[in-house]
């Protein structure tokens, strides 16, 4: 922890022990709740930002720490800006628009590269099924599409031979995402056996399930999940899992946000940056494993 904060930190514990008479079971919560958080943002007070609070708030919440014990931090740190609006040091309190862990959101869940790896080389590529699930894996995890839009998607949606797809998304608005060459590899021998699965009654509908009718919602979730119960992943993996990984590790190699908020078809890029708040977490963990001053 930075010596200037330190000191301020003696300073404000002095002040509520003399002056506010504060119990010493109750400096001593302060002292550890105080010291526990400048020790995490690694930054003086006068760096501080709303999203420090917001981003230790989400470890405590990781940790299973009582709401109890986060709203005391809160208080902790609440009264400990006052203190210094008290002293002069700053004008005015820079989280008075945190009010407890109701306003902290969980970051979404995601996959690391090792582990998309892995599931995606679990399909077998001998059967006209396992054709199917590799070329859904391999097209989630290529475009981020919610679970809705690619049980949606139609053959005519596909552009093979430009390299991206036409998707409907929420309120029906139309946009177009690229797809990559591996995806595309495998959309292609998916189609060459399509016709084996289908039912008597054609289907214009690209995924199909096993009886040749249009893939559901609820069995693409129940394909998604049985392979990652044969990794050991299935709590975290979900078909939006696939969605957040594509999102994050776009984001981690230097794409800029807004093109990531077209490719999700998010509305607003508010919703977009919740996944640099994930990035950034990465990064600061990566940080503190491998840096010599960490």
């Amino acid at each position: 922890m930075l010596l200037l904060t330190m000191k301020h930190i003696e300073n404000f514990l002095n002040y509520l022990a003399l002056e506010k008479g504060y119990s010493s079971n109750t400096i001593d919560s302060y002292r550890r709740d105080l010291k526990g958080f400048f020790n995490f943002i690694k930054k003086d007070w006068k760096d501080l930002k709303k999203e420090d609070v917001l981003s230790y708030l989400r470890e405590l919440m990781k940790k299973g720490i009582s709401q109890r014990s986060s709203s005391r931090f809160l208080s902790a740190l609440k009264t400990f800006f006052k203190y210094l609006i008290l002293e002069g040091e700053i004008k005015s309190n820079p989280i008075s628009g945190i009010k407890g862990m109701r306003q902290v959101k969980s970051l979404p869940s995601y996959l690391t590269m090792d582990e998309v790896d892995e599931l995606l080389s679990l399909p077998d590529l001998s059967t006209p099924i396992g054709k199917r699930d590799k070329a859904i894996l391999e097209l989630m995890y290529a475009t981020g599409l919610r679970a809705s839009e690619i049980v949606d998607l139609k053959i005519e949606d596909l552009e093979i031979d430009g390299g991206f797809i036409y998707v409907t998304g929420k309120g029906g608005k139309r946009r177009i995402v690229p797809i990559g060459e591996v995806a595309l590899k495998y959309l292609r021998i998916y189609l060459s056996v399509r016709e084996e699965l289908l039912s008597s009654n054609d289907s214009p509908i690209l995924f199909l399930n096993y009886k040749g009718e249009p893939l559901t919602r609820q069995g693409l979730w129940k394909i998604v999940k049985g392979y990652g119960k044969k990794i050991g992943i299935a709590d975290k993996l979900t078909p939006h899992t696939l969605r957040h990984s594509f999102a994050t590790h776009l984001l981690e190699r230097g794409a800029d946000l807004r093109s990531i908020q077209i490719m999700l078809g998010h509305s607003r890029i508010s919703t977009t940056q919740v996944y640099t708040h994930i990035a950034s977490e990465r990064l600061k963990k990566i940080w503190e494993k491998y840096h010599p001053r960490a």
